[in-house]
């Protein structure tokens, strides 16, 4: 059934690239991709398709903006492919594609433009990459632009502050904790950056013993200035603060948020803003990224959105066949779909890229983690796999043991770096290594008759490679994760850019808090009372 007026959601008023699309499952090649995956897809082995194709490295790799592809050791061949590609233009992928950079609201929840891609369009990109309809948001993203890498560079020639505190959670921790953390070899001599996002004390309280309040400029990051956790720590450092001798709030408190009027009742007046367009996994190139900027500078940050719109524009032109970011999303579907693999392991062969994995189970979790689609109809089939992962050499002698001999089958997704940055080549050298031979072996496997030492093999995996870890390759990086998950969406016909089950364990929260102080357990669930009643009992 395609999405059309007189579905459970009215239709009518949306975006033309909305209305009359097909979710995935509608489409007429779909029944072809369920036959083919029983007729060949099934019984996929990786192991016959390049003994039998020597060409089957070259069609199944890629170059893009800054990352290299290498998509051969998937359980795919090319009518596999060309069925996929097939049902991202039944599914109108690339109109829905285009609505978004054009700034219509393909955000229907919310009825609101998704438009992350503006924060790091140039000022020249205006009436080419960009629709000339969005000129006064650009300008105003550049003026926004200009005063808060302004400010950074204020910042990093102030001797007197040796440490930056960001307090912030979700998409204003995540991005830019990870970021900073994948270019730590990078930041200023002198100068540390913190974050903190958990409510949990003990977490705000093991950085504020790393710090003195004279020295410190804390960064409070929430759009709405109401976030709970973020505010709970904010209010929390500035009573330390007050209370180991500082006496200026105004100039060592810096807000990142629409809500300007709150940020000065707490006594902030520098403030940086962003706007409703910009969901917050999708919010490191905005004001949010502060702590970046001042870590490494403009010029890097300015990089880093150089990076990720070279991969904007890559995702923008280039035709379906050798567009990286489509191409990925459609094996994650081929994958969550028709082989029913229910996660997807990032191994990073880098340790910078620590934090990359949890900040990708925001951007595609949060995205896609949903059981209805545009119309609020209960789909029929998976979304969202789940992502976990670390630094691929630990995860060696962690969980690569399930995913050489487990049970399930879990896509391993590797990311290598040719380039060191330390002067340790042995290390680096036996670190490629090691990455190339994981990703062989489980293609390979090895037989064993007594079983236990049997690595079956036929495992897929993909393996994306850097040239270097500097701005610009991570903003590409960065970018053609958020365009898959964008094109995996829409193929799902989810709206990718609300977050509704965010917020009902926040909504009952508030609830309970007063609880814990009064008692009261009066119309809670017989778990939930008997909880309650347990900690109490323990003060």
């Amino acid at each position: 059934m395609a999405l059309t007026p007189g579905s459970a959601l009215d239709m009518s008023g949306l975006p033309a690239a909305l209305v009359n699309r097909p979710r995935c499952d509608q489409a007429a090649v779909w029944p072809q991709l369920g036959q083919h995956h029983r007729q060949a897809g099934a019984a996929f082995d990786l192991r016959q398709a390049f003994a039998e194709d020597e060409r089957r490295f070259d069609d199944f790799s890629q170059g893009a903006p800054h990352v290299f592809a290498d998509l051969s050791k998937n359980l795919i061949d090319r009518t596999g492919e060309a069925l996929l590609l097939q049902l991202a233009r039944e599914c109108r992928v690339e109109a829905h594609r285009d609505a978004m950079f054009a700034g219509e609201a393909i955000n229907t929840t919310e009825g609101r433009a998704v438009l992350h891609t503006l924060l790091r369009a140039p000022r020249e990109a205006l009436g080419g990459a960009v629709n000339p309809a969005l000129g006064p948001q650009l300008a105003e993203v550049h003026a926004t632009l200009d005063a808060m890498l302004a400010y950074a560079e204020a910042v990093r020639a102030d001797a007197a502050i040796t440490d930056v505190v960001n307090i912030g959670i979700g998409g204003s921790d995540l991005g830019p904790k990870m970021v900073v953390r994948a270019l730590l070899d990078r930041v200023s001599p002198g100068r540390r950056v913190h974050f903190v996002s958990n409510v949990d004390g003990h977490e705000l309280a093991a950085v504020l013993r790393l710090v003195k309040p004279r020295s410190t400029l804390f960064l409070v990051a929430s759009k709405t200035f109401t976030t709970t956790e973020t505010m709970a720590n904010a209010h929390a450092a500035r009573r330390w603060f007050e209370a180991g001798g500082g006496v200026d709030v105004a100039r060592q408190f810096v807000g990142l948020t629409a809500n300007v009027a709150a940020a000065r009742e707490f006594g902030i007046q520098t403030t940086f803003g962003f706007w409703d367009w910009v969901g917050g996994r999708y919010s490191l190139w905005s004001a949010i990224g502060l702590p970046i900027a001042i870590a490494f500078g403009a010029t890097a940050f300015r990089t880093l959105l150089a990076g990720a719109h070279a991969m904007d524009e890559h995702f923008r032109t280039a035709p379906l066949a050798r567009n990286l970011p489509v191409r990925l999303a459609l094996l994650d579907v081929w994958y969550r779909n028709f082989h029913g693999f229910t996660s997807r392991n990032i191994a990073p062969y880098h340790s910078a890229l620590r934090y990359l994995a949890m900040h990708l189970q925001q951007v595609e979790m949060e995205s896609n983690g949903k059981r209805v689609d545009l119309a609020g109809q209960a789909l029929g089939f998976g979304t969202a796999p789940v992502l976990w992962g670390e630094p691929g050499a630990n995860g060696q002698h962690a969980f690569f043991q399930m995913l050489h001999q487990g049970t399930d089958v879990v896509p391993v997704e590797f990311i290598a770096v040719r380039e060191a940055s330390h002067e340790l080549p042995r290390q680096h050298q036996l670190l490629l290594a090691n990455a190339l031979a994981q990703a062989q072996a489980l293609m390979l496997g090895k037989p064993d008759g007594g079983g236990h030492k049997h690595f079956p093999g036929n495992r897929p995996s993909t393996f994306l490679l850097l040239e270097r870890l500097d701005p610009e390759s991570l903003g590409a990086l960065i970018a053609l994760q958020e365009h898959r998950v964008f094109v995996s969406g829409s193929l799902w016909g989810l709206n990718s850019f609300d977050q509704w089950g965010v917020e009902l364990g926040k909504v009952l929260a508030r609830d309970i808090e007063p609880r814990l102080a009064s008692g009261d357990v009066a119309g809670l669930d017989g778990s939930t009372a008997g909880l309650l009643r347990r900690l109490l009992e323990n003060y």
